[in-house]
């Protein structure tokens, strides 16, 4: 298993409704864009999520959320979330939420 397929159930959940979602495979798993702007992703079982660089240091700070990596490289703007912290519908959608927030913003693609 590449990414886990209930954790992408949940995420398209909690993105019904939205205008703009589209679903694209990439980093071995799968990212949800908003206008082509990637909002969240999971690689594995954790949760990617783009908090942009503003947003990174105090994203990163809560519970179970790490700057997210690319090798040894940090990824600027974007958090992981261990499987704790989006194990209730009301954390997952906590941070959906700020994905959404933060690739809406962005210009379309």
């Amino acid at each position: 298993m590449a990414y886990d397929e209930q954790l992408a159930e949940r995420i398209r959940g909690a993105l019904r409704g939205r205008d703009g979602v589209t679903e694209q495979k990439m980093f071995g798993g799968i990212a949800f864009m908003i206008n082509g702007n990637m909002a969240v992703g999971i690689t594995r079982d954790e949760l990617m999520v783009r908090v942009g660089p503003d947003g990174q240091d105090e994203a990163a700070a809560q519970a179970h959320a790490r700057v997210m990596t690319m090798g040894d490289r940090p990824m600027r703007g974007m958090v992981g979330v261990a499987p704790p912290g989006v194990a209730s519908d009301a954390d997952l959608q906590r941070w959906v939420d700020a994905g959404v927030n933060v690739a809406a913003a962005l210009p379309p693609k």
